[in-house]
Protein backbone atom coordinates (compact mmCIF):
# COMPACT_ATOMS: atom_id res chain seq x y z
CA UNK A 1 0.00 0.00 0.00
CA UNK A 2 1.51 3.68 -1.02
CA UNK A 3 1.27 6.51 0.56
CA UNK A 4 0.57 9.62 -1.28
CA UNK A 5 3.01 11.30 -3.63
CA UNK A 6 5.10 13.91 -1.70
CA UNK A 7 4.83 17.55 -2.55
CA UNK A 8 8.19 19.87 -1.52
CA UNK A 9 6.52 22.71 -3.30
CA UNK A 10 5.71 25.07 -0.21
CA UNK A 11 8.89 23.51 1.67
CA UNK A 12 11.33 25.47 0.88
CA UNK A 13 12.64 27.88 -1.97
CA UNK A 14 15.91 25.77 -2.05
CA UNK A 15 13.35 22.87 -3.10
CA UNK A 16 12.72 24.55 -6.47
CA UNK A 17 14.61 23.98 -9.48
CA UNK A 18 16.88 26.34 -11.80
CA UNK A 19 15.52 29.64 -13.46
CA UNK A 20 15.15 29.51 -17.27
CA UNK A 21 17.51 32.39 -17.53
CA UNK A 22 19.93 30.90 -15.48
CA UNK A 23 19.62 27.19 -16.93
CA UNK A 24 20.05 28.74 -20.76
CA UNK A 25 22.71 30.58 -19.39
CA UNK A 26 24.64 27.49 -18.30
CA UNK A 27 24.03 25.80 -21.53
CA UNK A 28 25.42 28.98 -23.16
CA UNK A 29 28.75 29.13 -21.24
CA UNK A 30 29.00 25.53 -22.07
CA UNK A 31 31.11 26.24 -25.07
CA UNK A 32 35.26 26.30 -26.04
CA UNK A 33 37.44 26.37 -23.71
CA UNK A 34 38.23 29.97 -21.39
CA UNK A 35 40.32 31.06 -18.54
CA UNK A 36 39.43 29.48 -15.33
CA UNK A 37 39.71 30.14 -11.47
CA UNK A 38 37.59 33.77 -12.59
CA UNK A 39 39.24 35.05 -15.38
CA UNK A 40 36.83 34.53 -17.67
CA UNK A 41 34.68 36.75 -19.96
CA UNK A 42 31.21 35.70 -17.83
CA UNK A 43 32.61 36.33 -14.49
CA UNK A 44 34.47 40.27 -15.77
CA UNK A 45 30.12 40.66 -16.73
CA UNK A 46 28.77 39.65 -13.94
CA UNK A 47 30.87 41.71 -11.57
CA UNK A 48 30.24 44.63 -14.24
CA UNK A 49 26.41 43.65 -13.58
CA UNK A 50 27.10 44.10 -9.33
CA UNK A 51 28.82 47.58 -9.77
CA UNK A 52 25.89 48.79 -12.33
CA UNK A 53 23.28 47.18 -9.56
CA UNK A 54 24.70 48.65 -6.47
CA UNK A 55 25.63 52.32 -8.02
CA UNK A 56 29.19 51.82 -7.00
CA UNK A 57 32.33 49.96 -6.91
CA UNK A 58 32.43 46.90 -5.43
CA UNK A 59 34.52 43.69 -4.91
CA UNK A 60 32.44 40.69 -5.74
CA UNK A 61 34.02 37.31 -5.05
CA UNK A 62 31.14 33.46 -5.53
CA UNK A 63 30.78 30.83 -3.62
CA UNK A 64 28.65 27.94 -3.47
CA UNK A 65 26.80 28.12 -0.27
CA UNK A 66 25.34 30.54 2.28
CA UNK A 67 26.99 29.19 5.26
CA UNK A 68 30.06 29.50 3.21
CA UNK A 69 29.70 32.79 2.43
CA UNK A 70 28.67 34.26 5.92
CA UNK A 71 31.00 32.58 7.68
CA UNK A 72 34.06 33.63 5.29
CA UNK A 73 33.14 37.11 5.81
CA UNK A 74 32.92 36.25 9.48
CA UNK A 75 36.67 34.97 9.30
CA UNK A 76 37.83 38.13 7.18
CA UNK A 77 36.16 40.72 9.87
CA UNK A 78 37.22 39.20 13.35
CA UNK A 79 39.79 37.43 14.82
CA UNK A 80 39.19 34.35 17.09
CA UNK A 81 39.15 36.57 20.01
CA UNK A 82 36.22 38.38 18.99
CA UNK A 83 32.73 38.34 18.99
CA UNK A 84 29.85 39.12 16.35
CA UNK A 85 26.11 40.61 17.69
CA UNK A 86 23.02 37.96 15.78
CA UNK A 87 19.96 37.51 16.08
CA UNK A 88 19.06 34.50 17.95
CA UNK A 89 17.11 33.03 14.95
CA UNK A 90 20.10 34.08 12.51
CA UNK A 91 20.94 31.41 10.56
CA UNK A 92 24.44 31.90 11.68
CA UNK A 93 23.51 31.03 14.97
CA UNK A 94 21.09 27.99 14.45
CA UNK A 95 21.95 26.20 11.03
CA UNK A 96 25.51 26.48 10.25
CA UNK A 97 26.99 23.68 12.65
CA UNK A 98 29.53 25.97 14.00
CA UNK A 99 30.98 27.40 10.52
CA UNK A 100 31.45 30.75 11.70
CA UNK A 101 33.24 30.10 14.91
CA UNK A 102 35.44 27.30 12.73
CA UNK A 103 36.10 30.07 9.94
CA UNK A 104 36.61 32.28 12.66
CA UNK A 105 39.47 30.76 14.47
CA UNK A 106 37.29 30.73 17.73
CA UNK A 107 34.98 34.11 17.54
CA UNK A 108 32.20 33.74 19.79
CA UNK A 109 28.37 34.44 18.63
CA UNK A 110 26.36 36.70 20.98
CA UNK A 111 22.57 36.00 20.20
CA UNK A 112 19.84 38.42 20.54
CA UNK A 113 16.48 38.14 21.08
CA UNK A 114 14.30 40.64 19.27
CA UNK A 115 10.49 40.75 18.06
CA UNK A 116 9.85 39.91 14.34
CA UNK A 117 13.53 38.21 13.96
CA UNK A 118 14.72 41.90 13.85
CA UNK A 119 17.79 43.32 16.19
CA UNK A 120 17.82 47.19 17.23
CA UNK A 121 19.79 49.14 19.08
CA UNK A 122 17.76 49.10 22.17
CA UNK A 123 18.04 45.35 22.82
CA UNK A 124 22.21 45.24 21.22
CA UNK A 125 22.93 48.30 24.09
CA UNK A 126 23.12 45.98 27.10
CA UNK A 127 25.12 42.83 25.43
CA UNK A 128 27.91 45.38 24.37
CA UNK A 129 28.39 46.00 28.68
CA UNK A 130 28.54 42.20 28.94
CA UNK A 131 32.08 40.90 30.66
CA UNK A 132 34.82 42.79 31.75
CA UNK A 133 38.21 43.80 29.84
CA UNK A 134 39.87 41.11 28.30
CA UNK A 135 37.92 38.41 30.64
CA UNK A 136 35.40 38.83 28.03
CA UNK A 137 35.37 38.52 23.76
CA UNK A 138 35.81 41.97 22.00
CA UNK A 139 32.85 42.59 20.43
CA UNK A 140 33.60 43.11 16.65
CA UNK A 141 31.17 42.32 14.26
CA UNK A 142 27.26 43.06 13.48
CA UNK A 143 25.35 40.60 11.68
CA UNK A 144 22.02 41.32 10.11
CA UNK A 145 19.71 39.03 8.07
CA UNK A 146 17.50 40.79 5.58
CA UNK A 147 15.18 39.75 4.35
CA UNK A 148 15.23 37.90 8.23
CA UNK A 149 14.13 34.36 9.56
CA UNK A 150 10.86 35.16 9.59
CA UNK A 151 10.37 36.97 6.49
CA UNK A 152 10.21 40.18 7.92
CA UNK A 153 12.52 43.38 6.42
CA UNK A 154 14.65 45.93 8.02
CA UNK A 155 14.12 49.43 6.43
CA UNK A 156 16.79 51.63 5.39
CA UNK A 157 15.73 53.41 8.40
CA UNK A 158 16.01 50.72 10.48
CA UNK A 159 19.32 49.35 8.71
CA UNK A 160 20.39 53.05 8.93
CA UNK A 161 19.63 52.61 13.33
CA UNK A 162 22.07 50.03 13.52
CA UNK A 163 24.38 50.64 11.34
CA UNK A 164 25.19 54.10 13.37
CA UNK A 165 25.21 52.36 16.40
CA UNK A 166 27.59 49.87 15.14
CA UNK A 167 29.92 52.83 13.59
CA UNK A 168 29.62 54.56 16.75
CA UNK A 169 31.31 51.52 18.92
CA UNK A 170 33.98 50.48 16.23
CA UNK A 171 31.73 47.45 14.67
CA UNK A 172 31.62 46.01 11.25
CA UNK A 173 28.10 45.34 9.47
CA UNK A 174 27.49 42.05 7.69
CA UNK A 175 23.90 40.97 6.40
CA UNK A 176 23.16 37.61 5.39
CA UNK A 177 20.99 38.06 2.58
CA UNK A 178 19.93 34.92 2.06
CA UNK A 179 16.65 36.17 0.49
CA UNK A 180 18.04 39.41 0.01
CA UNK A 181 16.55 39.50 -3.49
CA UNK A 182 12.94 38.91 -2.04
CA UNK A 183 13.75 41.63 0.24
CA UNK A 184 14.91 43.94 -2.50
CA UNK A 185 11.63 43.38 -4.43
CA UNK A 186 9.67 44.11 -1.47
CA UNK A 187 10.84 47.48 -1.45
CA UNK A 188 11.16 48.11 -4.68
CA UNK A 189 7.47 49.27 -5.14
CA UNK A 190 8.18 51.88 -2.27
CA UNK A 191 11.27 53.26 -4.80
CA UNK A 192 13.80 51.40 -2.53
CA UNK A 193 16.74 50.40 -4.44
CA UNK A 194 19.31 47.81 -3.88
CA UNK A 195 22.14 50.73 -2.76
CA UNK A 196 19.78 52.30 -0.40
CA UNK A 197 19.05 48.73 1.46
CA UNK A 198 23.01 47.99 1.88
CA UNK A 199 26.38 50.57 1.50
CA UNK A 200 24.07 53.76 1.96
CA UNK A 201 22.31 51.98 5.05
CA UNK A 202 25.88 52.01 6.32
CA UNK A 203 26.24 48.06 5.08
CA UNK A 204 29.98 47.26 4.59
CA UNK A 205 29.14 43.56 3.41
CA UNK A 206 26.70 41.59 1.72
CA UNK A 207 26.27 37.48 1.53
CA UNK A 208 24.02 37.69 -1.99
CA UNK A 209 22.14 34.99 -2.07
CA UNK A 210 21.68 33.33 -5.66
CA UNK A 211 20.44 29.70 -4.67
CA UNK A 212 16.99 30.43 -3.07
CA UNK A 213 16.64 32.76 -6.23
CA UNK A 214 17.01 29.59 -8.74
CA UNK A 215 20.39 29.63 -9.22
CA UNK A 216 23.02 26.97 -9.22
CA UNK A 217 25.05 26.31 -6.57
CA UNK A 218 26.28 29.77 -6.58
CA UNK A 219 26.11 33.36 -3.99
CA UNK A 220 27.95 36.45 -3.98
CA UNK A 221 29.90 38.14 -1.51
CA UNK A 222 29.58 41.65 -2.37
CA UNK A 223 32.18 44.20 -0.26
CA UNK A 224 30.98 47.97 -0.02
CA UNK A 225 34.14 48.53 2.17
CA UNK A 226 36.71 47.38 -0.05
CA UNK A 227 39.21 47.56 2.12
CA UNK A 228 37.45 44.67 4.47
CA UNK A 229 37.87 42.17 1.13
CA UNK A 230 42.02 42.07 1.93
CA UNK A 231 43.16 38.99 0.75
CA UNK A 232 39.78 37.71 0.74
CA UNK A 233 40.47 35.89 -2.15
CA UNK A 234 42.57 34.01 -0.41
CA UNK A 235 40.24 32.87 1.89
CA UNK A 236 37.69 31.42 -0.42
CA UNK A 237 40.50 29.58 -2.52
CA UNK A 238 41.77 27.69 1.25
CA UNK A 239 37.75 27.12 2.21
CA UNK A 240 37.79 24.86 -0.80
CA UNK A 241 35.31 27.45 -2.15
CA UNK A 242 37.04 28.56 -5.62
CA UNK A 243 35.46 27.31 -8.30
CA UNK A 244 38.10 26.28 -11.34
CA UNK A 245 35.07 26.69 -13.62
CA UNK A 246 33.46 29.93 -12.55
CA UNK A 247 32.26 30.83 -16.05
CA UNK A 248 29.29 28.77 -14.65
CA UNK A 249 29.23 31.44 -11.57
CA UNK A 250 29.61 34.27 -13.42
CA UNK A 251 27.08 33.27 -16.32
CA UNK A 252 24.25 32.31 -14.23
CA UNK A 253 24.80 36.10 -12.60
CA UNK A 254 25.39 38.15 -15.26
CA UNK A 255 22.08 36.52 -17.12
CA UNK A 256 20.06 37.54 -14.40
CA UNK A 257 21.31 40.76 -13.17
CA UNK A 258 21.36 41.75 -16.57
CA UNK A 259 17.93 42.41 -17.38
CA UNK A 260 15.94 42.44 -13.88
CA UNK A 261 14.82 38.58 -13.58
CA UNK A 262 16.44 38.08 -10.15
CA UNK A 263 14.12 40.62 -9.36
CA UNK A 264 11.36 39.38 -11.37
CA UNK A 265 11.72 36.04 -9.43
CA UNK A 266 11.76 37.55 -6.25
CA UNK A 267 8.39 39.23 -6.89
CA UNK A 268 6.32 36.82 -8.26
CA UNK A 269 7.85 34.42 -5.18
CA UNK A 270 6.69 37.28 -2.35
CA UNK A 271 3.30 37.32 -4.87
CA UNK A 272 2.28 33.93 -4.25
CA UNK A 273 3.38 34.28 -0.44
CA UNK A 274 0.63 37.16 -0.08
CA UNK A 275 -1.69 35.05 -1.87
CA UNK A 276 -1.21 31.63 0.41
CA UNK A 277 -1.31 34.29 3.38
CA UNK A 278 -4.32 36.00 2.59
CA UNK A 279 -6.16 32.65 2.10
CA UNK A 280 -4.42 31.13 5.57
CA UNK A 281 -6.08 33.88 7.20
CA UNK A 282 -9.16 33.84 5.55
CA UNK A 283 -9.72 30.09 6.73
CA UNK A 284 -9.31 31.05 10.24
CA UNK A 285 -5.79 30.52 10.95
CA UNK A 286 -3.56 32.96 12.39
CA UNK A 287 -0.11 34.35 11.33
CA UNK A 288 3.32 34.20 13.41
CA UNK A 289 4.72 37.43 11.47
CA UNK A 290 3.28 39.26 9.16
CA UNK A 291 3.87 38.09 5.22
CA UNK A 292 6.54 40.44 3.99
CA UNK A 293 8.54 38.55 1.56
CA UNK A 294 8.15 34.76 0.63
CA UNK A 295 7.39 33.07 3.36
CA UNK A 296 4.12 32.69 5.50
CA UNK A 297 4.67 31.77 9.09
CA UNK A 298 1.32 30.40 10.79
CA UNK A 299 0.18 29.12 13.49
CA UNK A 300 -1.09 25.26 12.55
CA UNK A 301 -2.85 22.76 15.21
CA UNK A 302 -1.60 19.28 15.57
CA UNK A 303 -4.66 17.60 13.45
CA UNK A 304 -4.53 20.33 10.69
CA UNK A 305 -0.57 19.18 10.69
CA UNK A 306 -1.29 15.59 10.42
CA UNK A 307 -3.91 16.00 7.74
CA UNK A 308 -2.17 18.23 5.43
CA UNK A 309 1.14 16.09 6.09
CA UNK A 310 -1.14 13.26 5.47
CA UNK A 311 -2.31 14.69 1.92
CA UNK A 312 1.83 14.62 1.65
CA UNK A 313 2.42 18.22 2.37
CA UNK A 314 5.89 18.60 3.66
CA UNK A 315 6.87 22.09 5.76
CA UNK A 316 8.88 22.87 8.15
CA UNK A 317 8.19 23.87 12.24
CA UNK A 318 9.91 27.11 12.86
CA UNK A 319 9.36 28.77 16.12
CA UNK A 320 6.75 27.89 19.03
CA UNK A 321 4.54 25.05 19.90
CA UNK A 322 2.68 25.34 16.87
CA UNK A 323 4.31 27.64 13.91
CA UNK A 324 4.98 26.47 10.58
CA UNK A 325 7.23 27.54 7.88
CA UNK A 326 5.51 27.61 4.03
CA UNK A 327 7.71 29.27 1.68
CA UNK A 328 7.28 30.26 -2.04
CA UNK A 329 9.53 30.51 -4.74
CA UNK A 330 10.28 31.85 -8.60
CA UNK A 331 8.74 28.69 -10.03
CA UNK A 332 5.65 28.44 -6.99
CA UNK A 333 2.32 28.04 -9.24
CA UNK A 334 -1.38 29.15 -8.49
CA UNK A 335 -1.76 25.68 -8.60
CA UNK A 336 0.57 24.85 -5.73
CA UNK A 337 -1.12 27.73 -3.36
CA UNK A 338 -4.41 26.48 -4.52
CA UNK A 339 -4.04 22.79 -3.44
CA UNK A 340 -2.69 23.88 -0.49
CA UNK A 341 -5.45 26.21 0.48
CA UNK A 342 -8.24 23.56 -0.17
CA UNK A 343 -6.77 20.83 1.94
CA UNK A 344 -6.25 23.35 4.62
CA UNK A 345 -9.79 23.86 4.84
CA UNK A 346 -10.49 20.21 4.74
CA UNK A 347 -8.08 19.91 7.44
CA UNK A 348 -9.64 22.84 9.45
CA UNK A 349 -13.08 21.61 8.62
CA UNK A 350 -12.00 18.34 10.65
CA UNK A 351 -10.50 19.54 13.27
Amino acid sequence: MTGPVPNFALASDNTAGICLEAMAALQSANAGNVPSYGDDAHTAAARRCFNDLFERECDVFFVFNGTAANALVLGALCQRHHAVLCHELAHVETDECGAPEFFTGGSKLLPVAGGGAKLDPATLEPVMHRGHGVHFPKIRALSLTQSTELGTIYTPAEMSALTEFARARGLVVQVDGARFANAAAAMAGRGVSPADLTWRAGVDVLCFGGTKNGLLSTEAVVFFDRGLAREFDYRVKQAGQLASKMRFAGAQWEAVLRDGAWLRHAAHANRQAQILSAGLCALGFSLVAPTEVNGVFVELPPPVVASLEACGWHFYKFVGEHGYRLMCSWETRDADVAAFLADAKKSRAGV
